[in-house]
């Protein structure tokens, strides 16, 4: 499983990042558009990524741990990192969301 250690110290390769808290969670922008949100101190760790909607519909077909986010709408996904998604596929996911985020 991925932590959240992991997830930060992958972010510091991006640049043009601004962050901030609010109600437990970590918001990480690109310009004006969030593009990940990670829940703080919780097992298994909890993300919701800017996703492209048709990526999103295939994890959400193929993965029980993926669903529609509710912070970002149909423009993202809720990952509970419970181990079906592998490292790898996570920090894609993460670029991914950066890359669509672009103004």
């Amino acid at each position: 499983m991925v932590s959240e250690e992991a997830i930060l110290e992958y972010l510091e390769r991006f640049d043009d990042i601004t962050e901030r808290e609010e109600k437990g969670w970590k918001i990480f922008e690109r310009g004006e558009k969030i593009f990940l949100c990670m829940e703080q101190g919780k097992t298994p760790l909890r993300l919701e990524l800017r996703c492209d909607r048709k990526l999103g519909q295939t994890l959400q077909e193929r993965y029980e741990s993926v669903m529609e986010s509710r912070a970002l709408g149909r423009n993202g996904i809720e990952i509970i990192c419970s181990g079906q998604l592998s490292k790898d596929e996570i920090t894609d996911l993460i670029r991914h969301a950066y890359e669509v985020s672009a103004d």
